[in-house]
């Protein structure tokens, strides 16, 4: 394992009574957050969702905004100073590896925050190789990142932050749209880098077997943001297991109840044959694939990062042309055009619903209740039903006390359920939902899988692409894996 000279000092972390609301918000995100983490401590962050952790996290990478996007209260310091005067001393890793790749080269990503903090150019390209070699990323320099799967993505951002030489390095939720292998991954590069460096460690993580041996101490936050509790893993975990699963927290050997399905008569809705599908008119990553959507049913398409899933279920849904092959949605049609990628947007709208791998980009309105009204609003729904469907949906998805938000500013939990929402607020004959789950605490987790139960069982067609073993498990019907990356 290599060990990284040069790498800066740990530093510790300090809450006293801070707090943060966002200038569009009424009420305090995060309030009387008080905790020390000391130098070199792994601690892993938890809390329900929307509890604050990704708030709290980007304050400490100096990265929240100023004045003009919010306020704050009481005191944060990261080695003793503001965060915001701390920048070069820490590092946060996102949870959306695509979100990070700034760059067409392995080795310029690597370099990239190097080069804008200042470091000569040879110490650079020595920082580069130890780091790509810390993170177990062996791939040439020159390699095309658009090349990498979701695991190395993460092991290049990791790389590109350990870098700069931080004596603090953040993690939200970096494991959150990723396989097993993938997930694998990038905790055993964690876990190298954390005993290479002995930088101070905070993951922000729902799922807390992947990292529980990796730290020594848990932090849980409860739903202002208050600490709730804060001990060894076994203390916390074991001490006030059940309490903390009850307040929504993934707490080992504490699973959520899984609905229970009433399964009807079912008939084919979509099928596929022999498609194939691309990212781009050149690019196939997938073909070869025989399937059917039936409604009333369940079906999730499972397989590793890069193997198409999305591509898939986009293709499904209308939204992109097939390479090759035939999409048949005869059952749905209403005249003779029977391939969703021909029919107009209005038709697909009751017919075929699609919530995107990432929610930001099917948000259109400036509030979480405009938002979810869109699509009924567009099928001239009465004032008295655009309530109904509004209070209903955002009641069981815990959005109500959102609903004059703008979406854009919730958490990544949030924006999750608020994109699952306003495709159900429409009740479509066939629902694609990529990722459907990433991001929930215990209790919304058991809450979607509710919906989604319900939406199939009154007659509608489900498919959701997912890492997630336990809404496989829980939801669906039948399987259909994708064989590997193209």
């Amino acid at each position: 394992m290599t060990s990284l000279v040069g790498a800066a000092a740990p530093v510790s972390v300090v809450a006293r009574g801070w707090g943060w609301r966002h200038a569009t918000r009424l009420a305090w995100a995060l309030s009387d957050v008080t905790f020390t983490v000391e130098p070199g401590e792994r601690v892993l962050l938890l809390g329900a969702s929307g509890s604050g952790k990704s708030t709290l996290l980007h304050a400490l990478a100096g990265v929240l905004g100023g004045d003009d996007e919010g306020e704050s209260a009481g005191e944060l310091l990261v080695g003793g100073a503001d965060p915001r005067a701390a920048r070069g001393r820490v590092g946060l890793v996102l949870q959306d590896p695509d979100s990070q790749v700034m760059l067409a080269r392995v080795g310029d990503d690597v370099a990239f925050g190097c080069e804008n903090l200042g470091v000569p150019r040879d110490e650079t390209w020595r920082r580069v190789a130890g780091s790509l070699e810390a993170v177990g990323l062996d791939l040439p320099l020159d390699h095309p990142t658009s090349e990498l799967s979701g695991g190395q993505k993460q092991r290049l951002a990791l790389a590109g932050v350990l870098a700069m030489r931080p004596g603090l390095l953040l993690f939200d939720e970096p494991t959150a749209n990723l396989d097993p292998d993938g997930v694998e991954q990038v905790r055993d590069s964690v876990a190298r880098v954390a005993a290479s460096t002995g930088s101070t460690l905070i993951v922000v993580e729902h799922r807390v077997s992947v990292w529980r041996d990796l730290v020594d101490r848990i932090i849980v936050l409860g739903a202002r943001g208050s600490v709730l509790a804060d001990g060894s893993p076994d203390a916390v975990l074991g001490e006030r297991g059940a309490e903390l699963a009850a307040s929504g927290i993934w707490v080992p050997g504490h699973p959520p109840a899984a609905p229970t399905r009433t399964l009807g008569a079912t008939t084919a809705v979509i099928e596929a044959r022999d498609l194939s599908v691309a990212r781009a008119p050149q690019r196939v990553v997938a073909s070869s694939i025989d399937l059917s959507v039936s409604s009333g049913r369940v079906l999730a398409i499972t397989g590793p990062n890069g193997a198409g899933k999305s591509t898939l279920g986009l293709t499904l849904g209308g939204l992109i042309p097939a390479a090759a092959g035939t999409v048949d949605a005869t059952p749905l049609a209403t005249g003779t055009e029977t391939n969703p990628f021909r029919w107009k947007s209005r038709d697909l709208l009751t017919r075929v619903g699609t919530v995107f791998q990432d929610p930001e980009h099917q948000f259109l309105a400036r509030t979480v209740k405009d938002e979810l009204l869109v699509g009924p609003r567009v099928l001239g729904r009465s004032e008295a039903e655009l309530e109904e469907v509004c209070a209903e949906l955002a009641s069981r998805l815990r959005l109500d006390r959102l609903l004059g938000a703008n979406p854009f500013t919730l958490s990544g939990g949030e924006k999750r359920r608020l994109s699952v929402a306003t495709a159900l607020a429409t009740r479509p004959r066939v629902l694609i939902l990529d990722e459907p789950t990433f991001g929930q605490d215990s209790r919304t987790w058991e809450e979607l899988v509710a919906l989604l139960a319900e939406l199939a069982d009154a007659g509608s067609a489900v498919v959701t692409i997912t890492h997630d073993t336990e809404l496989v498990e829980a939801l669906a019907d039948s399987e259909f894996r994708m064989p590997g990356a193209a």
